[in-house]
């Protein structure tokens, strides 16, 4: 079991000090219009922009920043940096550097930031000057890097990894990149395919990725493909991103919003599957590119009613909230949303199987097992394989507090359960703020009971 880390949380967590959370679900005789919400502004997309605003030239605007650790984190390295920075209540202003960090040397902590810690490596390397080391949290110590460091390593970066083999912390020492071509395997994480692609434009000459097994949700490689043009500089891609070209250039500063956050806004339509109610998420664009929007084709398929006018998405469950089962899916492209899916798979009228997730075994946990282990520790028939599970239906019995394994989405999602299970009760709740601090009051607006109890 993963032991809560509580160093990675940021002064913008607003739940430090809750030691548990206890779920009911909300009053049966409630009812009526949908429930409206606006989700927070993307992770995915919030991390990619604040860096590359702070290698671009000029002064950059960006709004609707999502305040949770993992952003507090990256803008916190950024300060280290000497990035001028500053961060209001509806914007951030980030005057960039051109890649020339004015801070040579120092110590960086990403918290438990997987984008922080896969994308600031060769953005640090592509300066011509400087010598830092990069630290994380004990949960990001424990997630590779490996692949990227040697990766950066073939275009000209000296990164090295102080302590265990592939892990963090890093040193990086400055000297620019060359450029050049780098085979890199997209099965693990497209998270490695981002880091090197930001960084590549600052190459002296031009750098090719290729990309020979396909790309785990290859999607979040297209958003930083699009963000990378949209600040200003050259990307050429075949449709999978198979293989990728980036010409030497600079980025150019963007007044720009951050779209809001599907992988958030999949919880509360969830909430809407389990209940048979309505809820409304008013800022999230049916035609984003983040993978996890595709979560409401699931939902469809359980028998929800879906609308995607008006700019925004809703989502109906069905009459007693009953569910269809009965069928495997792949969730390679939107894994993150697996536990999501396991969490009303036990309410479904057949076994759901979920497959091609292998890769989610090394996130903030190894999310096959801990799911399995949550779903068995409440009854449910939880059938755990190499690359997947299978869920069968089943009455969840709450006994005792489930552990959160200090990763954001098992908690929100085990939440969910509450939803028709009065009595779920949640260990260290407050692993949320890593991408979602206000989610348990989200939950409350949605109508579900929510008893918060401090430590001691």
């Amino acid at each position: 079991m993963q032991a809560s880390d509580p160093e990675a949380r940021s002064p913008w967590s607003s739940l430090d000090g809750v030691a548990e959370a206890e779920l009911h679900p909300p009053d049966a005789s409630a009812g009526g219009p949908a429930v409206r919400l606006a989700a927070a502004g993307s992770k995915s997309v919030t991390n990619r922009v604040l860096l590359l605003a702070a290698m671009a030239e000029g002064t950059s605007v960006v709004r609707n920043v999502l305040r949770s650790d993992d952003t507090y984190w990256c803008i916190d390295a950024l300060k280290r940096l000497g990035v001028p920075i500053d961060v209001s209540a509806d914007a951030v202003r980030i005057v960039g550097t051109g890649g020339d960090w004015p801070n040579r040397s120092g110590t960086l902590y990403a918290g438990a930031a997987g984008t922080v810690a896969r994308f600031l490596p060769g953005v640090l390397a592509a300066s011509e000057r400087g010598e830092w080391r990069l630290e994380g949290s004990r949960s990001l110590s424990d997630r590779p890097v490996g692949p990227l460091v040697e990766a950066l390593g073939r275009i000209g970066a000296d990164i090295r990894c102080e302590a265990e083999p592939g892990r963090l912390p890093l040193a990086v020492s400055a000297k620019g990149l060359r450029g050049g071509r780098v085979v890199l395997s997209g099965g693990l994480s497209s998270q490695f395919i981002s880091g090197v692609l930001m960084a590549s434009p600052y190459a002296a000459g031009p750098t090719e990725i290729v990309v020979p097994d396909g790309i785990v949700q290859h999607a979040y490689v297209g958003i930083t493909v699009d963000l990378m043009k949209r600040f200003g500089v050259t990307v050429e891609h075949d449709e999978r991103y198979g293989r990728l070209a980036v010409k030497p250039g600079r980025y150019a500063a963007q007044d720009t919003a951050v779209e809001a956050d599907a992988s958030t806004a999949c919880y509360y339509l969830a909430f809407a599957a389990l209940t048979g109610r309505s809820v409304r998420v008013d800022n999230l664009p049916p035609e984003t590119r983040q993978p996890d929007a595709g979560f409401v084709r699931l939902l469809e398929r359980m028998g929800c009613a879906v609308d995607e006018t008006g700019g925004g998405v809703e989502v109906r469950g069905p009459a007693g909230g009953r569910l269809r089962g009965g069928f495997a899916v792949s969730m390679k492209e939107m894994s993150d949303q697996t536990m999501t899916l396991a969490a009303l798979a036990p309410f479904a009228d057949g076994p759901i199987a979920i497959g091609d997730v292998a890769h989610i075994r090394g996130h903030e946990c190894d999310r096959i097992a801990a799911t399995c282990e949550s779903l068995r520790r409440l009854g449910i028939d939880a059938e755990e394989r190499r690359d997947g599970l299978t869920i069968r239906p089943g009455t969840p019995k709450p006994s005792g507090a489930l552990p959160t394994y200090d990763d954001h989405r098992m908690a929100m999602s085990l939440a969910l359960i509450g939803a028709r299970v009065p009595g779920v009760r949640l260990l260290d709740p407050g692993c949320v703020s890593k991408t979602n601090p206000p989610f348990f009051d989200e939950l409350r607006r949605l109508g579900m009971g929510v008893r918060l109890t401090p430590n001691g």
